[in-house]
């Protein structure tokens, strides 16, 4: 049941998407009619400046941040980097299928690259590190984005389980 409720509260958590507010506090139009549609960080840099895209990444941040601690610190304790895992994993659905916009969100990269430094802050961290390397390369920003949670992969089978592995795994694939 811990698992569920962790899901449960990082899918509430996800549900709040920054680039929503911080358009319509702007322009009074939603995220989804400027740009290129997407409610995320990228957008809304190239709409509405930097500025706004770093607020855009500082509350994608907290969105995800507060809930895997919360869970994993306060709710769920013993449960550790899974209860993380878990409640990221429901932020990134929250995120890319929020339910009071016809489950049609964003991509959830940001909310990834959270999630996977709120199980692991040296291996996650690592593996952003990975994706912005790759991006750098490529100069694609989907390759950063699915590179991250498969540069996590091994680290999550190794070191926290296969439960934290395949919820990794979700992740992934959820970039693709």
């Amino acid at each position: 049941m811990d698992r569920v409720i962790c899901i449960l509260v990082g899918y509430l958590f996800g549900n709040f998407l920054t680039a929503e507010v911080v358009s319509k506090h702007i322009s009074r139009e939603s995220a989804f009619d400027r740009g290129t549609g997407n409610p995320g960080m990228a957008n809304m840099v190239h709409e509405y400046g930097v500025k706004n895209g770093a607020l855009v990444l500082i509350g994608d941040l907290l969105k995800t941040f507060i809930p895997c601690l919360l869970c994993r610190l306060f709710l769920f304790p013993e449960t550790g980097a899974t209860a993380a895992a878990y409640a990221g994993l429901g932020v990134i659905l929250g995120h890319n299928f929020p339910c009071w916009h016809h489950f049609q969100g964003g991509k959830g990269v940001t909310c990834t690259c959270a999630a996977i430094v709120s199980i692991s802050f040296g291996y996650g961290l690592l593996a952003c590190i990975v994706g912005l390397i790759g991006v750098l390369i490529s100069h694609y920003l989907p390759v950063g984005a699915v590179l991250i949670p498969l540069a996590f992969l091994f680290p999550a089978f190794r070191f926290y389980g296969n439960e934290v592995g395949i919820l990794t795994l979700i992740m992934a694939l959820l970039m693709l």
